[in-house]
């Protein structure tokens, strides 16, 4: 009977034939070139088992260098932006450092125009009463500040001193409701009374006759009536004359020159308390006692007897 299945070579002589092929293979491989065209064909066949193989890996690198990348572009992106907030910090300083400057160079041009004494000084504080304006500023009794003293910025007239502690002073400023001033059209001259309103951007004129020659644009300025304010100095332009054929006064508004809303420094203004009659008296007397002082000086000069030019030879 004949086996069902033919019994082959062993497993030992198998591979005796395969090692010894292989190694025919290669010397041939090595020796000669009559394998390339064979290595090529299995090397695209292969191929693929090849890319399959390393597709893992590629993901994973690729995986990796895009979190990489996305964690370095946040990264950067962060920096980025807190150099710009950096930058954009600077900017503000720097543009608050300009308007400074324009505004103390404003000043320094404004107190170069008041024959004065003047004294800078810087807001510190505002009155949190909306009812009342008023601000407080870093100068004091010990600077020499006293009751009364006028205030002024770059544009005019700021207002006056109200109340003085020893390093800081309060100033009633001029469009609150309590506080008025005498003001001249710079014009004609015409005399009237400017009153605050209690809005920072209007003030009013009192008893303004109906046929008075005011109209808008003329500027107010101080008229120095009362010893209070300087006379000559900028308080407001006229914006609004209102004539009503009925009323014996005509309504006439204004708007202050100095920026008391937004001004940060201002001067402080030491007038001369002495009238004009006292200080041309005294102006006359301080020059009398200078002529008579001159004159004393003149006088031993000229009642000194002269010397001779050429006095004698003593006796021999």
């Amino acid at each position: 009977m004949k086996p069902l299945f033919a019994k082959g070579p062993s497993l030992g002589v198998r591979l005796l034939v395969f090692t010894v092929l292989s190694a025919a293979l290669m010397v041939v491989d090595a020796r000669f070139t009559l394998l390339q065209p064979l290595r090529a064909q299995l090397g695209l066949i292969v191929e693929p088992v090849y890319w399959a193989g390393r597709l893992p890996v590629r993901l994973w690198e690729g995986a990796t260098q895009e979190l990489s990348t996305r964690n370095e572009l946040a990264a950067e992106n962060e920096k980025l932006k807190a150099e710009q907030l950096m930058m954009q910090r600077r900017l503000q300083k720097l543009a608050a450092l300009t308007e400074q400057n324009v505004r103390l160079r404003e000043l320094l041009n404004s107190a170069a125009l008041v024959d004065d004494e003047v004294l800078a000084t810087e807001l510190i504080g505002i009155d949190p009463n909306p009812f009342t304006h008023r601000i407080l500023i870093d100068k004091g009794e010990k600077d020499g500040v006293v009751l009364g003293q006028p205030v002024l910025d770059a544009r005019g007239l700021m207002g006056q001193v109200v109340e003085v502690m020893p390093y800081t002073s309060r100033v009633l400023l001029l469009t609150d409701t309590t506080h008025s001033i005498p003001v001249q059209v710079n014009r004609n001259g015409l005399r009237a009374i400017a009153s605050g309103t209690g809005n920072p951007e209007r003030l009013e004129l009192r008893h303004v006759a109906d046929t008075a020659d005011i109209k808008e644009g003329d500027l107010l300025v101080s008229s120095g009536l009362g010893q209070r304010f300087p006379a000559g100095y900028p308080v407001a332009m006229v914006t609004e004359v209102i004539h009503d054929s009925g009323q014996p006064f005509a309504i006439v508004r204004a708007m202050p020159t100095a920026m008391l809303n937004r001004s940060r420094y201002m001067l402080l203004v030491f007038t001369d308390p002495r009238t004009p009659e006292q200080r041309a008296t005294e102006s006359a007397q301080a020059q009398e006692a200078l002529d008579r002082e001159i004159l004393q000086q003149a006088q031993p000069a000229v009642d000194a007897p002269v010397a001779p030019a050429n006095p004698p030879e003593a006796a021999q």
